[in-house]
């Protein structure tokens, strides 16, 4: 069950893709299209799940589910992920590598490899300023405290000097 993605419980579950280029305006609506039917027919064994979604900064899909009223199952979850399989086909785009980093360049999201990203801190090319997407937070109270957060206060800061 669709539901706005602000109404839903701080302690929903989230799951965060991070694309490896910013969608178009065009495919953000086509986007937005396709995860509405999605989510409205998102279930765990047969019981809605009451789920909401953002898209952030043309880059981010972030799906959230209030698990007080059903908990996704190893097969919903299944559905989700071939969902954001097939999203990767449609736009060319790599959604599901977590091996990498997004963080912000002023009004930019740059988007690196973690190898990379490890060389520019080695480089202070960035810093414990830096402000980066900690994509491991895993409710929505973590995700509107700890998501875009300089790297000194995420995971990130261990590879800053």
């Amino acid at each position: 069950m669709l539901v706005d993605f602000n109404t839903l419980p701080e302690e929903s579950r989230v799951w965060i893709y991070q694309a490896n280029r910013s969608f178009t305006d065009e495919e953000i609506v086509e986007l937005e299209s396709k995860i509405d039917t999605f989510i409205t027919n998102w279930t765990a064994h047969g019981s809605d799940l009451r789920s909401g979604y953002l898209i952030k900064y043309k880059r981010f899909i972030v799906f959230a589910l209030n698990q007080n009223l059903n908990k996704a199952t190893g097969c919903s979850i299944d559905a989700s992920v071939h969902f954001v399989q097939q999203l990767e086909k449609d736009y060319n785009v790599d959604l599901m590598d977590k091996m990498n980093v997004s963080y912000k360049q002023g009004d930019f999201i740059a988007y690196k490899t973690l190898l990379d990203f490890k060389k520019m801190a080695k480089e202070k090319a960035v810093s414990k300023n830096t402000i980066v997407f900690n994509n491991l937070v895993i409710n929505i109270a973590e995700f509107n405290e700890n998501w875009e957060v300089p790297a000194s206060e995420s995971w990130h800061n261990r590879f800053l000097n």
